[in-house]
């Protein structure tokens, strides 16, 4: 799904200009909703779109020299009487229209093309890796918001069964068998269990608003400002099979940040041939139609003189002081720190797929583990509650019981959790949804 995503922001018009939208906020949202939203709203998204449209702009500017350029100047002059010489008239007027033609620029201006075409590209493949990185933050901000979610159902679950605890406990000492000691001590627990539970509510207030951003929705609405949508989606452990040679060859294949540098190289190298065309003459086919007329008619425009101009012009640049050469050498240093950049992007991504597959395999030791241990909880749990009510246990056994549930449950949803966004993040290293 993700690559579809990407291929279709990658096609659209990338001159097309945002509209102010304030969708109402829906009852429902899932990651796949919320990504469709962001890949249309994401300011970072739209900002990568404009500056394609700016490369596109550039290029038109850039081919204008390979096209005639036409001009139209006019003019016209009153001379002082005292300025008059002989044989000159005091009054004249001209209009020409003019056209220019480069036939030879030393190879540098179809080279400017071609450099900036590249660069074109290299910000169409920029927008893809953005829009990479905006689908791995909103794939984790709305993991976060579900492990806000599931956290509190925890924490309420908690919650219920100290209180449901803490009525035994009180019936049990309206009838003797338990001391005030023990009551005293499920009130304190029972407290203590609620600011866990107010900070999972409010983490589960700033996940949604983070989520929020990543999207880019801007409310504007005041009928907004207090809703929020059911989220759809589970933190459920899914296992993947990722081996270590293939993600790399996916990497170094797939992803956008590359090809982006592969441009970039292109178009420096071009700059070389730029900077060689200075020591190139350049010849340009100009021409002309001219209408004057001066004197004593100059007022009218019956009968002026008119007629045309061709010709060739050129120029060569014999020396200039080294400055072609100094031009010459910029850019082939700036070829080659491309080809280093290129390279170090290599190796970051080689060490990003690594850390990532590392991560995955971590997460998914975690998961397997903390899914073990929720069984054995809830049964030492349950044991425990039998112990107590037959006597045989104290009241701190069946508390530290339920602590450990919760923490276990907790474990539990942390590492399905870590596992998810494990998996988001080597789909992000290798540009691949990995299966």
């Amino acid at each position: 799904m993700k690559r579809l995503l990407i291929s279709l922001t990658v096609a659209m018009s990338a001159w097309a200009q945002p509209e102010t939208v304030d969708p109402e906020l829906p009852d429902t949202l899932d990651l796949e909703t919320a990504l469709e939203f962001a890949l249309d709203n994401n300011l970072s998204i739209l900002q990568a779109r404009e500056q394609i449209r700016e490369q596109d702009g550039l290029i038109t500017e850039v081919r204008s020299v390979l096209v005639p350029n036409i001009s139209m100047s006019a003019s016209y002059k009153v001379l002082d009487d005292d300025l008059v010489g002989i044989d000159q008239d005091d009054e004249s007027w001209a209009v020409s229209i003019g056209a220019r033609q480069t036939l030879y620029g030393g190879g540098g201006l179809r080279a400017a093309v071609r450099a900036q075409r590249s660069l074109e590209e290299a910000a169409v493949f920029q927008l893809e890796s953005i829009v990479n990185s905006v689908i791995l933050d909103v794939t984790v901000r709305f993991y976060d918001v579900l492990l806000a979610r599931d956290s509190i159902e925890v924490e309420e679950q908690n919650v219920e069964l100290l209180e449901e605890q803490l009525q035994n406990v009180r019936n049990r000492f309206e009838a003797g068998t338990v001391s005030q000691f023990e009551v005293l001590q499920a009130e304190v627990t029972l407290a203590n269990a609620q600011p866990a539970l107010i900070r999972a509510k409010n983490n589960f207030r700033v996940a949604a608003d983070e989520l929020r951003r990543a999207t880019g929705y801007i409310n504007i609405s005041p009928n907004n400002l207090t809703r929020v949508p059911e989220f759809i989606g589970d933190l459920v452990y899914m296992p993947v099979d990722a081996d270590l040679v293939p993600a790399l060859e996916a990497a170094l294949s797939n992803r956008p940040e590359l090809k982006s540098l592969e441009n970039l190289l292109t178009a420096n190298t071009e700059r070389v041939a730029i900077a060689r065309s200075d020591r190139r003459p350049d010849i340009a086919l100009v021409g002309s139609y001219d209408v004057r007329r001066s004197g004593e008619a100059s007022g009218t425009f019956d009968d002026p003189d008119h007629g045309w101009i061709v010709g060739i012009q050129s120029s060569w640049n014999i020396w200039d002081g080294n400055a072609t050469r100094g031009r010459i050498v910029q850019a082939r240093s700036q070829v080659r720190q491309a080809e280093l950049s290129l390279e170090q992007s290599q190796l970051d991504i080689e060490v990003e797929v690594r850390r990532a597959l590392s991560g995955l395999q971590e997460a998914d030791e975690l998961a397997q583990a903390a899914a073990k241990v929720i069984d054995q909880a809830e049964e030492a749990l349950r044991l425990a509650q039998v112990r107590y009510d037959s006597g045989t246990s104290t009241y701190l056994d069946l508390l530290q019981a339920q602590v450990a549930l919760t923490q276990a449950r907790n474990n539990q949803l942390r590492a399905n959790y870590s596992h998810q966004v494990a998996r988001a993040q080597l789909d992000r290293a290798t540009g691949v949804r990995v299966q």
